[in-house]
């Protein structure tokens, strides 16, 4: 991913701690009482390793809660959303196998508000009236 994503709401000197230069999403559904030592093992599982500065995003089967676990190079830290209503745009029907995918910056925003990121360079152009 190109530049860091940026954290809102958070205080300027743990937003310089918490940089995130990629981001990654795992399509398989992981149960969301799972804690921090069970999100970093299946981030080794599904990713293979857990690289300083990446962020690792999980959800539920019903995409109604994602996870972010963020590696700083020091430690990791973990974040978590949910939506009261819809649910958070994620890929369905890919194989556990498939290569993993990693978000722009704009993917990113757009998915932690629940809108449809994988559309993000279809809405930007009208087309029709």
């Amino acid at each position: 991913m190109r530049g860091r994503i940026g954290l809102c709401g958070v205080d300027a000197r743990a937003a310089a701690v918490i940089r995130i230069d990629a981001v990654w999403l795992a399509v398989q559904p992981i149960d969301m009482r799972t804690g921090v030592d069970r999100l970093l093992a299946s981030v080794v599982q599904v990713f293979g390793a857990a690289q300083a500065h990446h962020g690792y995003l999980f959800a539920n089967a019903r995409s109604s809660r994602i996870r972010l676990l963020v590696h700083d190079g020091f430690g990791v830290w973990c974040a978590a959303r949910r939506l009261n209503k819809g649910g958070f745009e994620w890929p369905r029907n890919v194989a556990a196998e498939a290569a993993p995918l990693a978000l722009t910056k704009d993917q990113f925003d757009a998915l932690v508000l629940g809108l449809p990121w994988q559309r993000l360079e279809q809405m930007r152009v009208i087309t029709r009236m």
